[in-house]
């Protein structure tokens, strides 16, 4: 199978900033940021650093765009609508997220809902060698961060159908198991619903699952593939957000790959906004952690999170939108990493899990 040079990133937000601050996608990140000058969304979300135009320049040929809702309890102030109180309204609020994506799609021939391999391959092809610029495309994996709009776990069957292929348990606790700042094991609705995630051979995302939560699916969990789509290594950021060296190991046990996050405040700990940015070798520094604690590159990718609640001032330098993590290529090169490790780091390693866990189509 051959591999294309593309940059795939495991988590983007895009449709809870589209239904949030009507941020359009299909727009570059500097024509959004020029709409926003002066707006309550800056200091809410950041400067935009997503857009479609500058993917497609930056090659970042896949995304694993997120349907994302928060409980309640997480509301941020009235402008935070994508809440929910229980698992209807976290169902109502995901099942807007998706028709956005539907919608998306449909409305921009360059956007292409993945579900099935063939749709994969679809996608890839476009950008093969020679392909002219204006026939890229961009595929859009479906990722639920945070079961609980999974009413319970067989209603997966419906999500599943409309095309999420992607589940992570936890965002804060869920019905279905302990999350960020709030330990705690998988629940019985938990165990349960890695057994239907399993029949899919859905690809199980364990970023924001507490350790306890994290340790016991990796224990239980009997599909394909398991990623960790955007955390970063407790190293350099020592909060229950992120992995400890021994889950990091454990995750490449079972083939997993971890999505680095490009966000200063998760890069070094004592960085705090207002702070000079970092170079963009504290992300190479990073990766490299992640390959020696693993003993290879096969384990690390990208999973950026960008306008996840962080803007462009909230990046190191050599960044500015989504099109600069092409910058990072020379950089694992100067760094010492062969043009394989590069690709597999960029894209590959991240395309090996989806592969796994797509169906044929």
């Amino acid at each position: 199978m051959r591999n294309y040079v593309i940059i795939v990133d495991a988590h983007q937000d895009i449709a809870y900033n589209a239904l949030t601050f009507d941020r359009d996608y299909t727009r570059s990140a500097r024509l959004t940021r020029r709409l926003e000058r002066d707006t309550e969304t800056v200091s809410r979300a950041g400067r935009a650093i997503l857009g479609l135009p500058d993917a497609l320049l930056g090659r970042v040929g896949l995304v694993c765009a997120t349907l994302f809702v928060a409980p309640e309890a997480a509301k941020m102030g009235a402008w935070d609508t994508l809440t929910y109180r229980d698992e209807r309204e976290a169902y109502t609020q995901a099942l807007r997220q998706l028709d956005y994506y539907q919608r998306l799609a449909d409305s921009t021939p360059r956007v292409r809902l993945v579900r099935t391999q063939a749709e994969l391959d679809a996608v890839l092809a476009t950008w093969a060698d020679g392909t002219p610029f204006q026939e890229h495309a961009q595929g859009l994996v479906l990722l639920m961060e945070g079961a609980d709009p999974i009413i319970e776990p067989q209603q997966f069957e419906e999500w599943y159908e409309r095309g999420v292929r992607v589940v992570g348990l936890a965002w804060t606790a869920t019905r279905y198991g302990g999350g960020t700042r709030a330990p705690g094991p998988l629940t019985k609705l938990g165990r349960e619903l890695l057994e239907v995630l399993a029949s899919f051979n859905a690809l199980l995302d364990l970023s924001h699952a507490s350790e306890e939560a994290f340790f016991e699916a990796l224990d239980r969990y009997e599909g394909t593939a398991i990623i960790a789509s955007h955390s970063n290594p407790r190293k350099f950021c020592a909060t229950d957000r992120h992995l400890s060296d021994d889950m990091i190991r454990r995750l490449a046990e079972r083939d997993g790959v971890m999505g680095v996050v490009p966000f200063n405040g998760f890069l070094a700990s004592d960085w705090r906004r207002g702070d000079p940015r970092p170079p963009l070798t504290i992300i190479l520094d990073v990766i490299d952690h992640i390959c020696q604690v693993t003993g290879s590159a096969a384990h690390v990718g990208l999973g950026t999170d960008f306008d996840g609640g962080f803007g462009a001032d909230d990046i190191p330098e050599g960044l500015d939108t989504i099109g600069d993590l092409w910058n990072l290529g020379p950089a694992l090169r100067a760094r010492g990493f062969s043009a394989a490790d590069v690709e597999a780091v960029l894209g590959g390693n991240m395309l090996r899990k989806l592969r796994q866990a797509l169906p044929a189509g």
